[in-house]
């Protein structure tokens, strides 16, 4: 279960906006919430930029806020889009990893274009004909980690994301400061099946779409 008097990913999630996409109460049976967070501390001053300083950051947990993973890693990165594309590329590769394929999933991000991004592609994988509302525009650089992360929706049953803002991402910390948090790395591994709900939420009085909440980037 989720530490006292922290708030579980799935509380973050159903506070917060889902851009272009409705939020209906069949949210509260997301089966994993994955949390990630990408940063990028500066050029290092070689040529190639091979060791320009960034980190990635991943949490996941179970609707009922067990812990399946916390990750906190360096990884050489040329801007913040890169690293937020690749945190989001590897934190799904992880859960694929640890959840059975026909999870549904809840995504945080700190990235309100990222977020837009992966609905926008969740809608249109839904069906090719239907017009979608946003149009992706991914940054330069980021192309390799956006196919891989299209890919990776294919390995979920259901997957959305949800923007937060970073102060209340529990990834962001993991992300800014590898070397402080590298000794969550060596917490087992685990494959946590989330319980079964006891009641199901009465989806005949949906609540409008909160997608034209503010803005949550910093």
């Amino acid at each position: 279960m989720a530490a006292y008097g922290r708030p579980t990913l799935r509380d973050l999630f159903d506070e917060a906006p889902t851009p272009h996409i409705a939020h209906p109460p069949r949210t509260h049976h997301r089966d994993f919430y994955l949390a990630t967070d990408g940063s990028y501390r500066g050029a290092s001053g070689n040529a190639d930029r091979s060791g320009d300083r960034g980190g990635l950051g991943v949490v996941i947990e179970t609707r009922d806020g067990t812990r399946v993973a916390r990750l906190s890693l360096t990884h050489p990165v040329p801007d913040n889009n890169v690293a937020e594309y690749r945190a989001l590329h590897f934190g799904l590769d992880v859960l694929a990893a640890r959840s059975p394929s026909d999870a549904r999933v809840g995504v945080l991000i700190d990235h309100d274009d990222l977020a837009a991004n992966l609905n926008a592609a969740v809608i249109n994988g839904r069906d090719p004909r239907f017009e979608p509302t946003h149009q992706v525009h991914v940054p330069h650089n980021t192309g390799l980690h956006w196919r891989g992360i299209r890919a990776r929706l294919r390995d979920f049953d259901a997957i959305r994301a949800a923007r937060i803002r970073s102060g209340h991402n529990p990834a962001h910390p993991l992300a800014n400061a590898p070397d402080e948090y590298k000794h969550v790395n060596s917490e087992p591994d685990r494959c946590v099946l989330p319980e079964t709900p006891a009641t199901v939420a009465d989806e005949r009085y949906p609540p409008p779409s909160r997608a034209d909440r503010g803005g949550a980037s910093d």
